[in-house]
């Protein structure tokens, strides 16, 4: 961040110089006012403030003809704004000028050209784009992408391109095989959904093309293979569309028919791979393109309002969100999830949790899956009885032979575990090992559940065993394997597990003071206080513990 600053610094004085050494500039463009505005707009820029950058830009505007990265700074600005139409105008308007001469500039001329089907005047701005393409890897596969896309839609054909981008040339393949008509389609399809990669969310895209295809039966199958409480969004949406038969709203927001809205999907991929790197700001840039490209489909924009709650940008994220409504279901709920995260980080955790529980309670026969986040919402904020009760319904609604099952009596046997109903707790957690008795997580949970009440120590002993042999690398299962031979007095293994715990976690409350409580037994008592004076100053550390810290530090651990 500072070295981004200095360089904004030094390349001001640059432009100050420059207006001092040309006083009688006639056209007084490089006055100190828009100077000032300029700086303001590079600075808000890059502190990922776009509204308050966009407005100096706008300032500042009679710079563009005598600065030329100000046009390319302003027409990014106008498109993380949503102003595409504008920066379009900007970019025609200076066309002339060696300022327009960039890469997102040609983009952005290509797709206004492809949205009004004039392919011959995309191709001359492809021609135009193609010096760019060795700036960088990213810039050579749009470029590439782009290549293909517009002889697809001019010549109705595919280009045969020695040029491959893995997982992306497939998608591209898929869709490209489905703007033709073409039975591939259906394979490509396949080939995406079952990569090892995740790629699942081109079941929603695949269902749609199935549909116009009226493969029901295939439909129900891919459905089925939906996790009802764990999918993504999308996938979510899928499953609700299709048991309510709903399959008009698959064509509503898009179809492989459709050019633009090909395209959209394309640079929403792009711009995910961008996010998954934290560029943000190109992540939302490409964002703004997707959507202008297929303003129907709005559901792309959660990753524009998760980039912003990313950095923190609440108010941009808000705005985001108020593009969902209770007409968008899932995405409707995640809007208000979202929204309760932000009053938890500016107002507290007893707002958020009032205001998400209110919002819920107007939902009329809300979905398992909505249920389901209810009850970890409850869980979180540490209000068990109500995740019980959540949970349960949960399970009444969904299949008894399947792991969401496991999950579910897991997620509510630990809930009730915190609430000392240790019988209920046990039964449901040995109940979820009944269906997937090698879950690493449940097994760690009761075991440890049991070593805190000193039962069955040589069972849980031999289940964290198996844990660890599932999850060798897990902090928490070390953490439990460690504490498990420190209460059967094996203080050299509880050392070495612990000591790989901390390793892994070093700023966990309960592993330093285990770590403590070992280190104390082996007589290395000077490191042991070393460890316990850290859990005071951790700040997810529990009052209760600190005062049990506390006591350590005073007696010793004989007096605990």
């Amino acid at each position: 961040m500072l070295l981004k600053f200095f360089k904004i610094f030094f390349f001001t004085s640059f432009l100050i110089f420059q207006s001092s050494v040309y006083p009688k500039n006639n056209n007084n463009e490089f006055n100190s006012k828009n100077l000032s505005n300029y700086f303001s707009a590079i600075v808000s820029y890059s502190n990922q403030k776009n509204v308050d950058s966009l407005k100096f830009f706008k300032s500042s505007k009679s710079l563009i003809n005598r600065h030329d990265p100000f046009l390319k700074q302003y027409i990014f600005s106008l498109i993380i704004a949503g102003e595409i139409n504008r920066a379009i105008h900007e970019i025609k308007h200076f066309s002339d000028k060696k300022s327009s001469d960039f890469f997102e500039a040609y983009l952005i001329l290509i797709l206004d050209s492809i949205k009004k089907k004039d392919f011959k005047k995309s191709s001359k701005y492809l021609d135009k784009l193609s010096k760019f393409k060795d700036n960088s890897t990213m810039e050579l596969i749009i470029y590439e992408s782009l290549k293909n896309y517009s002889y697809l839609f001019k010549n109705k054909k595919i280009l045969s391109n020695s040029n491959t981008f893995g997982n992306l040339s497939l998608i591209s393949g898929a869709f490209q095989n489905c703007y033709l008509g073409k039975k591939q389609t259906q394979s490509y399809f396949e080939d995406l959904i079952h990569d090892d990669t995740n790629y699942t969310r081109y079941k929603f895209f695949y269902i749609n093309y199935l549909i116009e295809q009226n493969k029901l039966d295939k439909i129900n199958e891919i459905v089925e293979q939906i996790d009802t409480l764990n999918s993504s969004l999308l996938n979510s949406l899928t499953k609700i569309w299709v048991d309510k038969k709903n399959f008009e709203k698959f064509s509503e927001v898009f179809s492989c028919n459709k050019e633009t809205d090909i395209l959209s999907e394309y640079f929403f991929l792009i711009a995910n791979l961008y996010s998954s790197e934290n560029e943000f700001d190109k992540s939302n840039f490409y964002l703004n393109i997707s959507y202008f490209l297929n303003p129907k489909f709005k559901y792309n924009l959660s990753l524009l309002a998760e980039n912003y709650f990313f950095n923190n940008n609440y108010r941009q994220c808000e705005k985001v969100l108020n593009y969902f409504d209770k007409n968008d279901d899932i995405f409707y709920w995640y809007k208000i999830k979202r929204k309760a995260r932000i009053i938890s980080k500016e107002l507290g955790e007893e707002q958020s949790f009032n205001y998400v529980n209110s919002k819920f309670k107007r939902i009329r026969k809300p979905s398992a899956k909505i249920l389901f986040d209810m009850a970890n919402i409850a869980k979180r904020f540490k209000k068990y009885q109500i995740a019980i009760n959540y949970y349960g319904e949960v399970l009444s609604k969904i299949s008894r032979d399947s792991q969401s099952y496991s999950d579910v009596l897991y997620r509510r046997g630990g809930s009730y575990e915190r609430l000392g109903k240790f019988e209920e707790s046990d039964q449901d957690l040995l109940n979820s090992l009944e269906i997937n008795p090698d879950d690493a997580y449940v097994l760690n949970y009761l075991a440890y559940a049991w070593l805190e009440r000193n039962y069955k120590i040589d069972i849980a002993i031999q289940m964290l065993e198996k844990a660890y042999d599932k999850k060798k690398n897990d902090p928490y299962i070390i953490d439990s394997v460690g504490w498990a031979y420190y209460l059967v007095d094996d203080l050299v293994k509880a050392e070495q597990f612990m000591n790989k715990a901390i390793q892994l976690m070093p700023n966990d409350p309960i592993v330093n003071d285990h770590y403590g409580d070992i280190l104390w037994k082996l007589d290395r008592k000077i490191q042991a206080i070393y460890y316990w004076n850290s859990v005071l100053n951790f700040k997810d550390t529990e009052e209760d513990m600190k005062q049990d810290i506390k006591i350590k530090l005073l007696k010793g651990l004989k007096k605990i």
